[in-house]
């Protein structure tokens, strides 16, 4: 990868369309748009043009729509020129290919964002930011990462990147000046600074669990036993038959899967075989299956029919089905409640719906309920929610770690020559997250998961 290179990429997903956007990042970027366009003189910096694509062989390949940003006044940081053409195929090859011949070469995953980077225009956050806002499956996603593009987590840790050096300003001065010269309660003064820096580290650090339910959707499983209910379910949360719905017991005999939107988050979710002892070999197979998928999911919808005896669900499932990411639906509630419906103690204080999903009766509330349950009890979502990512969550726990050791045991009385250096690790560990690093193969891994053209 060469940063003296102009690079160019179609930005918009082949195949045909009304427009295609064609970007070109580079030195080349001033002279192709004069060339391709018959421009004399600088080209118009900031405005969209209109005007014949003039090929190198002397030919127009489109009539198109075109803008000219001048460096460092670009998305890149670079002279960039962005071709709007017709979204033909045939069309977009023949301009990319002519733009090849005038000394393009073809960008690679996240080249133009990397270069963004690397120009000041961005930070890493806010890099990954507009990674994540192209992959959002959720208006909370979409929420999120347009805050973190805006800058929300890098502000945060540059306040506490701050606070650090404060921190350090003040550690240093016990090495500069002897310990006996400074009066006794300057002493408590960084000591409680910096056990404030390390509860802010800490509540930073308990949001990185929600950043892949929001990013890529909250595995959702549902679970229960044969005939309770759970594929019409599925069917009526998916808006259309997803799933066959039979009076006979153990017809589902693989899981589901299904993408929903409900309110502002993503459910990726999963209907399962029955749960119960069976003779039959290919539905004990789906009941396996159903206990795979069980164990990795995010949350559970409890599906119980109240007409029949309460069933006999496995230990390990139900040590799964926390509070905290459960949701019981008791079906059927059109029908007579069986004697031997005893909801088990250890989900007896679960949140709980009561409907019929044969009649209708309390479907209208069902949406809401599983909403309200996911935010209230998985999610806990709030105005300072940050995405952190593993990336940052791998950081913040290592600076979270040498605040810790630079606090010691015992504060201020363990050695200033180690807490000082304990507080600069701590800076290094925070600076990785909006991208002082100089990890080459970091950077790669990073901004190769982007889309070609970004």
């Amino acid at each position: 990868m060469s940063w003296g290179d102009t690079i160019m990429a179609l930005a918009t997903p082949m195949g045909e369309s009304a427009i295609a956007l064609i970007r070109v990042s580079g030195p080349l970027a001033a002279p192709i748009t004069q060339t391709a366009f018959k421009l004399e003189g600088t080209p118009p910096a900031r405005s969209v043009k209109i005007g014949y694509y003039q090929g190198v062989e002397g030919h127009p390949l489109d009539h198109c729509a075109y803008s000219y940003f001048e460096a460092p006044r670009s998305y890149t940081g670079e002279a960039m020129l962005e071709i709007n053409c017709h979204g033909n195929p045939l069309i977009i090859n023949r301009l990319m290919a002519d733009l090849i011949k005038q000394g393009c070469r073809v960008a690679e995953p996240g080249e133009f964002t990397r270069r963004a980077f690397e120009n000041g225009k961005i930070d890493l956050t806010q890099a990954e930011a507009i990674a994540d806002l192209i992959r959002a499956k959720s208006d909370r996603a979409i929420l999120l990462a347009q805050r973190q593009l805006q800058g929300a987590l890098g502000e945060r840790v540059h306040e506490l990147v701050d606070q650090v050096l404060n921190l350090l300003a003040q550690t240093e001065a016990y090495i500069d000046f002897p310990e006996e010269d400074l009066p006794p309660e300057d002493k408590e003064g960084p000591l409680q600074d910096l056990s404030k820096v390390i509860a802010s580290v800490k509540k930073l650090l308990r949001n990185r669990q929600q950043a892949p339910l929001l990013c890529d959707g909250i595995k959702t499983v549902i679970i229960g036993a044969p005939n309770a209910g759970k594929s019409s379910l599925l069917n009526i949360l998916a808006g259309h038959e997803r799933a066959l719905v039979s009076a006979e017991p153990g017809t589902t005999r693989d899981y589901i899967v299904e993408r929903i939107i409900i309110g502002q988050y993503s459910l990726q979710l999963v209907d399962t075989a029955g749960i119960r002892e069976s003779d039959n070999p290919l539905e004990a197979q789906g009941i396996e299956r159903a206990i795979q998928q069980a164990e990795a999911a995010d949350f559970y919808i409890g599906v119980f029919d109240q007409s029949a005896p309460w069933p006999d669900l496995p230990q390990s499932l139900l040590d799964r089905l926390t509070s905290e990411r459960t949701l019981l639906i008791i079906n059927k509630c059109d029908l007579s409640c069986h004697p031997h419906f005893n909801i088990h103690p250890a989900l007896a204080a679960h949140t709980k719906i009561l409907l019929s999903l044969k009649t209708g009766q309390g479907i209208d509330d069902l949406a809401s309920v599983i909403q309200s349950t996911i935010e209230n009890q998985l999610i806990h979502p709030s105005e300072d929610d940050l995405l952190i990512n593993t990336r940052h969550g791998a950081a913040i726990s290592k600076a979270y770690e040498h605040l810790n050791d630079a606090k010691g045991q015992d504060g201020l009385q363990k050695p200033v020559e180690l807490m000082a250096s304990d507080l600069r690790l701590a800076i290094d560990a925070l600076g990785e997250i909006t991208g002082k690093i100089e990890n080459e193969q970091i950077l790669d891994r990073l901004f190769g998961n982007f889309c070609i053209g970004k």
